[in-house]
């Protein structure tokens, strides 16, 4: 069994949760992923340039972060990481592309995922392999708004 917990760094609180925790265990569903716990850390611009300047040398913000923890099973439950995620910046690229919030949101949902279970790209060209598979995702789970 999957367990998401999702929580907020200086926004407020929103009442998408149970939303956001389906539609993480739908993409875990669809990779056969089982027994991983995560944590979605929804925040602003300030705190995830901090982390992308902490820990990437970026100095800038950006839609979202994915920090991998050790995918060693702890008894049954594997502790596969963090996804942090800029609604600022979602909103942003949401005009941007001329996508709906929901949509772009979901696409960092399943982006954050796959870094977690350790797949990469080098570019944001829409070639890449992992970016592709993302977008397959979203498209055979979309479903539902969930913010």
């Amino acid at each position: 069994m999957n367990t998401i917990e999702i929580s907020y760094r200086d926004i407020p609180a929103t009442d998408s949760k149970e939303g956001i925790v389906g539609f993480c265990l739908k993409v875990l569903d669809k990779l056969k992923i089982n027994n991983w716990e995560i944590s979605v850390v929804l925040c602003n611009d300030m705190i995830i340039k901090e982390l992308n300047s902490k820990y990437r040398s970026k100095d800038e913000s950006t839609d979202v972060l994915s920090f991998t923890q050790d995918l060693e099973p702890v008894g049954e439950i594997i502790y596969a990481g963090d996804i942090i995620i800029s609604l600022e910046t979602i909103r942003q690229h949401s005009e941007i592309f001329n996508v709906d919030i929901d949509e772009e949101f979901k696409r960092v949902l399943i982006h954050g995922i796959l870094h977690l279970s350790g797949m990469e790209h080098k570019s944001n060209s829409i070639d890449e392999k992992m970016l592709k598979f993302q977008e397959e995702i979203l498209e055979s789970i979309s479903g539902e708004k969930i913010i």
